[in-house]
C-alpha cells in the first residue's frame, strides 16, 4: 500500500485527539494502552491498564504450541480436540490464539486478577470464542487450587507465560512497565520461580498421562528448572526440550509428564463454572 500525502489540515477535534495521544505517551504510557487494543497472532484484543500486555516472544510460545498438537494428532483425537489449561491468562491472548487455530480446542483460563479475568472475558465474547473457554478468577498459589480444577477433567496441556522476572530485576524494568503494568504480572519472587513452581507442583494431578506443561521463562531458567525437576521425582515431570526465542535467548519450555495419572475424573466438560474461587 503506498502512503498518501494528506493535504487538508487537520480539525480541531483531530488535533485535540492528537494531542492527548502524545500527552499519554510522553506521561511513558505503553503504546498498546494509548490505542485500547493490540494484534497477537493475527487478532485483535482490547487491551488496558493494569493487565499485563502480551510480547512477540510470547507469539513464538503459542506456535511452539501448535507445532507441538498439529505434529501429534493422535494424542487428543479421543476428544476432538486438546483440553489446556492456561494459568495467569492475562488479556487471554495465550487462551484466544489457541482456540482460533485449534477448532475443536477448549480452554480453561485462569488468572488471580479480576481485571485480567474480565479483560480475557471481553476478548473471548469480541472473538466469539466464548463458548469454548471457561474463565476462572483463581489464584495457583493457594493449596487447594487444584481442586476447583478437576471437574473439568484431565488436561491435555497447561500453557503459561508466568511471573518469571526475579525480583532484584524488577526496579531495572522501563518506566513503561513499572508505572502501568501490574507488578503481580511479572515479579517471580527471588529467583523468579515463585510461581511457575506452583504450577510445576499443580500440574501432575491435573495433566493426563504423557500431558505438557509450555512455559515461557528468564534464559536463567532452564537450568534451574531442570535441577528443581530432578529434586522432585515424585511429580513425575520431565523437562524434554529448550527452544530460544527470535534473540537466541533460552525463552520455552517442554515439560512432560510421565508418570501415571493421579486423580484426575473423567472429562467433565462444560460443567458449571465457577464464578468465584475465594482467596
Amino acid at each position: 500500500m503506498r502512503p498518501v500525502l494528506r493535504t487538508q489540515p487537520l480539525t480541531p477535534w483531530q488535533l485535540q485527539c492528537i494531542q492527548e495521544l502524545s500527552s499519554h505517551r510522553l506521561q511513558r504510557m505503553p503504546v498498546q494502552y494509548i490505542l485500547g487494543e493490540w494484534d497477537f497472532q493475527g487478532l485483535s484484543l482490547k487491551m488496558a491498564p493494569p493487565v499485563f500486555i502480551p510480547r512477540p516472544e510470547t507469539e513464538e510460545l503459542v506456535d511452539w504450541v501448535l507445532e507441538e498438537v498439529t505434529q501429534k494428532p493422535h494424542a487428543v483425537e479421543a476428544q476432538g480436540g486438546p483440553l489446556v489449561l492456561d494459568v495467569g491468562c492475562g488479556s487471554g491472548a495465550i487462551s484466544l490464539s489457541l482456540l482460533s487455530r485449534l477448532p475443536q480446542s477448549r480452554v480453561i483460563a485462569v488468572d488471580k486478577g479480576e481485571a485480567a479475568i474480565s479483560l480475557t472475558r471481553e476478548n473471548a465474547q469480541r472473538l466469539q470464542l466464548q463458548d469454548r473457554i471457561r474463565i476462572v478468577l483463581l489464584d495457583v498459589t493457594l493449596e487447594s487450587s487444584w481442586a476447583h480444577l478437576l471437574p473439568w477433567g484431565p488436561m491435555d496441556l497447561v500453557v503459561s507465560n508466568p511471573p518469571y522476572v526475579f525480583h532484584q530485576d524488577m526496579e531495572q524494568l522501563a518506566p513503561e512497565i513499572q508505572s502501568y503494568e501490574d507488578p503481580a504480572a511479572l515479579d517471580g519472587g527471588e529467583r523468579g520461580m515463585d510461581i511457575i513452581i506452583h504450577i510445576l507442583a499443580l500440574a501432575p494431578r491435573l495433566l493426563k498421562d504423557s500431558g505438557s506443561i509450555f512455559l515461557e521463562v528468564d534464559p536463567r531458567h532452564p537450568e534451574l528448572i531442570g535441577n528443581w525437576l530432578q529434586s522432585r521425582p515424585d511429580l513425575s515431570l520431565d523437562l524434554v526440550a529448550v527452544r530460544r526465542d527470535f534473540c537466541g535467548r533460552p525463552r520455552f519450555l517442554h515439560i512432560r509428564r510421565s508418570g501415571p495419572q493421579a486423580g484426575c475424573p473423567v472429562d467433565a466438560w462444560p460443567g458449571p463454572q465457577p464464578a468465584r474461587v475465594p482467596g
